[in-house]
């Protein structure tokens, strides 16, 4: 007999998700041979739909990080098929992550897979179950940088070059606020465990807040400031300069004109 948490159709991947793959493949395509008539487009509809699949695989990190801690509850709930429609809080994982990306250029860290804790033992298996989300985007980012790393760009095209790089500085964004020790972001849900009794439940009212008090500190210039000086910085080190991530940026905004005489070193 086959149990609720191993049912096939628990773990079968979505249609959802295998169609914003196949869009993310063709739009990465367009943007590489230029195709389309407008770069920019291509771009948008590239950057839009890799950023949902990575959002996905967040999500997914944490479900089957949960699963193998043992959480069997997560296969019915649908959150190991990547179908991002199945998250608890579609609109925090997906809408807003999407909107903040076309609004500000930010990799907005969503969470939305409902974990039942309690079935869980162990201090370790609960950080690494809110680590693992965090860990999946900084793999994408290493993944995006490796060309600029290790210098292989080669006769990529500029636009699919530049894509890449503001890919990347999602990725970056995303990690790093996410791995922020503030209530409702997963780093908080990292030191949790080890936290005593008082100060989980001192935390608890502020968790539905974490990411409206983050983004509201970066509305302080000088926290703006530094906040993005640190994420240049590190993309500097990864190889990706802060030209390409501008330009990618550019790029994505089609409806306001694509950037002309692009020359990128």
């Amino acid at each position: 007999m086959t149990s609720a948490s191993t049912h096939p159709e628990h773990h079968r991947i979505s249609p959802v998700f295998l169609g914003l793959v196949a869009i993310m493949a063709i739009s990465g395509w367009a943007v590489w041979s230029g195709w389309a008539e407008v770069t920019g487009v291509s771009v948008f509809f590239f950057v839009v739909s890799s950023w949902i699949v990575s959002l996905c695989l967040h999500e997914y990190a944490h479900a089957r990080t949960a699963l193998r801690a043992g959480d069997l509850s997560v296969g019915a709930k649908g959150y190991l098929t990547l179908n991002p429609l199945r998250y608890t809080h579609a609109l925090l994982s997906i809408v807003l992550p999407v909107i903040f990306v076309i609004m500000g250029g930010i990799g907005l860290p969503g969470g939305a897979v409902y974990i039942e804790r309690g079935r869980i033992s162990g201090k370790l298996k609960h950080s690494l179950i809110s680590a693992s989300g965090p860990l999946t985007n900084a793999l994408f980012a290493a993944l995006l940088t490796a060309p600029f790393l290790l210098d292989a760009m080669g006769d990529m095209p500029v636009a699919f070059r530049c894509a890449l790089a503001f890919l990347a500085l999602l990725q970056v964004t995303a990690a790093l606020l996410n791995l922020l020790p503030v209530p409702g972001l997963d780093g908080f849900g990292i030191i949790e465990p080890w936290l005593s009794e008082k100060v989980r439940r001192q935390a608890e009212p502020f968790s539905n807040f974490g990411i409206l008090i983050v983004f509201g500190c970066l509305w302080i210039p000088e926290i703006n400031g530094a906040f993005w000086t640190a994420i240049d910085s590190l993309l500097r080190v990864l190889g990706v300069s802060e030209l390409e991530t501008f330009l990618g940026l550019e790029y994505f905004r089609f409806w306001q004109g694509e950037p002309q005489n692009v020359f990128v070193p």
